[in-house]
């Protein structure tokens, strides 16, 4: 009886656990497959973002004038409302909608332009790090939670030792495995989730810089065409 208790399974460890240590494994492994539907998810998105502005970086040196790039970008019918061509186009869509409606003064249209392209990064960036608090959270979290199983797998063992006059290791060993599981898939959970949100918020902040520096030359390149059509106008 003694080599059954110290040889049991994995599993049957899990099967026999206390009711309280089971909802903690089951919740730190939905934490675990959460994490990693969020990892593939964003590696996809970052990828594809990272891709995308590549392919603005080439459009925007091959360019002949801001309006070519503008109508080029706005031909491709197969790109999404995404990336750095997105915060571009949405700043020259309001600079011409604006124009169109009369409006003449070039710092005036400028800044319009601006706001669109600055809103329109603080949207692509909120997709970029959607579920990153995610990460960080079940990062951060999911250690505690396994350490709690294990604080109350060793209770239920020593509680176990105190209903006995000769204490053997077949007694306390399941207590203690469970604890140990529990402290496992914790860190299970967390280690990945940790590492993928310091990657990803890496990468989200490298194309935040990127997206940044090309604005700024975006609204330059746009204030110096409004005021050579408002010259030309007058």
């Amino acid at each position: 009886m003694g080599e059954v208790g110290v040889n049991m399974g994995f599993w049957e460890l899990i099967s026999q656990a206390t009711l309280l240590v089971q909802l903690i494994m089951g919740l730190l492994l939905a934490a675990s497959i959460l994490s990693w539907i969020i990892i593939l998810q964003r590696r996809v998105i970052l990828s594809g973002a990272e891709r995308d502005l590549g392919d603005f970086e080439q459009a925007f040196k091959e360019r002949d004038s801001l309006e070519s790039l503008f109508v080029a970008l706005s031909r491709k019918k197969s790109r999404s409302s995404t990336g750095m061509a997105w915060v571009f186009e949405a700043g020259m869509r309001e600079f011409h909608r604006q124009a169109a409606r009369g409006k003449t003064d070039p710092e005036r249209l400028v800044e319009v332009g601006r706001r669109e392209m600055r809103l329109a990064q603080m949207n692509e960036l909120e997709r970029l790090e959607s579920g990153l608090p995610w990460l960080a959270t079940i990062g951060s979290v999911s250690p505690y939670v396994g350490l709690f199983g294990t604080v109350w797998g060793i209770m239920n063992s020593f509680r176990a030792l105190g209903n006995v006059e000769s204490a053997t290791i077949s007694l306390v060993a399941p207590g203690i495995a469970e604890a140990l599981i529990a402290t496992a898939m914790g860190l299970f959970a967390a280690i990945p989730a940790v590492i993928a949100y310091n990657r990803f918020a890496h990468r989200v902040g490298n194309l935040e810089i990127r997206y940044q520096a090309y604005r700024e030359e975006c609204v330059t390149l746009l204030s110096e065409h409004a005021h050579s059509d408002f010259e030309l106008g007058g």
